[in-house]
């Protein structure tokens, strides 16, 4: 933005709309892009968006819920705080399920939403519902604009939220008489705001306190959650790590923190989790965790989860700490604070023969597990297909995953190297989320491939996106695992329900057609052989691209964790 523009927008005393003041306050927060859909309630704000087009990309997503789960792709890709906005009522309803995705998975957006002049709130008037109380459990803030002058004031106040300490997603409601209202513009970013709970202090005794325990363990094990992507402490990560020789495993979000290239990498933690590190989790002496929050797919049985070992555990929100697991030694502290002062008073260790323990069981693994999953001898699996798309892009994509089979095997095949590399849905597991989250990632990371693995399921629950994809060019390279089964829920009712399969088999269109008519190029793939060149011709291609691979039906992913069991109590077939 120009200085004469921002000269204009700060200083201008000409008094202008609501719903100009919603867009300006944006551009001051540095907003370029947005997702969204018009209606009746929020239309005065899409009616100035108009004169705005040069300043703010508004992408017209083809359902409000493709809009909430772009802003959290564009977050996760960026770094940058995402921005979505919907219409009253069933619009504003429609984002909820990405609102509570973005609350459980601590990623910042700020939603906008319009609603029924102010005096019909209250009257049941047409698409009024009441999204400020629907909304309040799932946000950091949700807030209803009661006048026109305070609309800058809010919506900084809502980014200094969405951004500060533990990130997560502020909902904003403007009744549509306010967007019509007229004041002079005034903005200033938020500094502080009462009642928010930042970034801590760090606390020099608490670090002192872990650092004895890190100095005189003798099989410790370091567990990386996605706070270390959040706080950018990746090269943090890496010097501490190195100094300390503790073996590095990495929660489902945690992974593309750290390169799984690195020897002191032993692998994913949890249910689909690889060997060495569920299986000696309970032989540790230490867990050092960093900014994950031991959810219960990474724990199993908490009555039997890592007895033996001592447990410092980083996490820049208080509530955390103790809550999962008991913590003999906490660190409220951001993970790139935390992991510098630790690094000053970790000593130099190798842990050689701990490390050789992990590597044992990952050549187990690799027998009987990976090597059938990632050259099987007849047909594709989905660990084929992630693995060849991992060879020809070298580990450097931004590769975004559905929920379900495909996204375990995308989470333990894809050979991550660059940080900020993997969008999935984690604590909420949303299907959906795929395709509209791998649109709004591309955008946020436009100097990097974007990959979608999906599967069948999930595809159809949001395919209408590839309508956007098509309008706005967007590149996502899609990538169909396509076993015509709800993979996921078909694998449990095979292992715990006696090969009950209860409406779990598609009976799937022809996704060449649909694609096709969507304007964008299509390839289906059944022969092995045919498959790396299918990738490189995806990969290759300038702009969006769809690839179907079609897998093996029945292919299950291992290891497992069967719920309620203890994380050492594996399962390998």
């Amino acid at each position: 933005m120009s200085n004469n523009l921002k000269d204009q927008l700060f200083r201008s005393e000409q008094p202008i709309t609501g719903a100009e003041s919603i867009l300006r306050s944006l551009i001051c927060e540095g907003v370029d892009t947005m997702f969204g859909y018009p209606g009746g309630g929020i239309m005065p704000t899409y009616d100035a968006l108009y004169d705005y087009q040069h300043l703010l990309r508004h992408i017209l997503v083809r359902h409000e819920q493709g809009a909430i789960h772009a802003a959290q792709g564009y977050a996760r890709s960026s770094g940058r705080v995402g921005v979505a906005m919907a219409t009253s009522g069933p619009g504003a309803t429609n984002l909820i399920t990405g609102i509570a995705d973005a609350f459980i998975d601590s990623t910042p957006v700020v939603c906008i939403t319009g609603q029924v002049g102010g005096k019909l709130i209250g009257t049941d008037a047409f698409q009024e519902i009441d999204i400020v109380n629907i909304a309040l459990p799932i946000t950091k803030w949700s807030v209803q604009v009661k006048s026109i002058e305070s609309i800058p004031e809010i919506i900084a106040r809502a980014f200094y939220i969405a951004r500060s300490g533990r990130p997560g997603p502020v909902l904003i409601d403007v009744p549509k008489d306010i967007q019509f209202a007229k004041a002079t513009f005034r903005y200033s970013k938020c500094e502080e705001s009462k009642g928010v709970k930042v970034k801590p202090t760090l606390n020099a005794n608490q670090v002192s306190e872990a650092a004895k325990l890190l100095n005189t363990c003798s099989k410790p094990l370091m567990l990386v959650g996605q706070g270390v992507t959040i706080s950018n402490a990746e090269a943090e990560l890496l010097k501490f790590a190195e100094k300390s020789g503790f073996p590095i495993a990495a929660t489902l979000l945690g992974l593309s923190a750290f390169p799984v290239d690195h020897p002191q990498y032993v692998g994913m933690l949890g249910m689909h989790g690889n060997y060495g590190p569920n299986m000696l989790t309970n032989e540790c002496d230490l867990l050092l965790a960093v900014g994950m929050r031991f959810d219960d797919r990474v724990t199993g049985d908490l009555s039997r989860y890592a007895k033996g070992a001592k447990v410092v555990h980083i996490d820049v929100d208080e509530a955390e700490l103790g809550k999962i697991v008991r913590c003999d030694a906490p660190i409220l502290a951001d993970a790139k604070e935390a992991l510098t002062a630790l690094t000053e008073m970790v000593e130099v260790r190798s842990f050689k023969d701990w490390r050789a323990k992990f590597n044992s069981y990952m050549v187990e693994e690799k027998c009987r597990v990976i090597e059938g999953q990632l050259y099987p001898k007849q047909g594709i699996t989905m660990g084929m297909a992630v693995r060849t798309v991992g060879e020809v892009t070298k580990g450097n994509a931004v590769v975004v995953t559905d929920v379900g089979q495909h996204q375990m095997v995308t989470s333990r095949y894809y050979p991550f190297t660059q940080k900020r590399s993997l969008i999935t849905s984690g604590g909420l597991g949303t299907m959906g989320f795929g395709l509209p989250a791998s649109m709004g990632a591309a955008v946020g990371a436009s100097n990097r491939t974007t990959v979608l693995f999906v599967g069948d399921g999930g595809l159809q629950m949001k395919i209408q996106e590839l309508g956007t994809i098509s309008t706005e060019n967007i590149p996502v390279k899609v990538v169909l695992l396509n076993n015509n089964f709800l993979g996921m829920v078909r694998q449990w009712q095979e292992l715990f329900f006696e090969r009950r399969y209860s409406f779990v088999e598609m009976s799937n269109p022809d996704f060449g057609l649909i694609v096709e008519g969507y304007g964008i190029p299509f390839k289906r793939v059944s022969d092995p052989t045919e498959l790396e060149d299918a990738v490189k011709k995806m990969l290759g291609h300038n702009g969006p691209y769809f690839l179907e691979v079609l897998v093996e039906k029945e292919d299950n992913v291992f290891p497992m964790v069967p719920a309620g069991c203890a994380v050492d109590e594996v399962r390998l077939k």
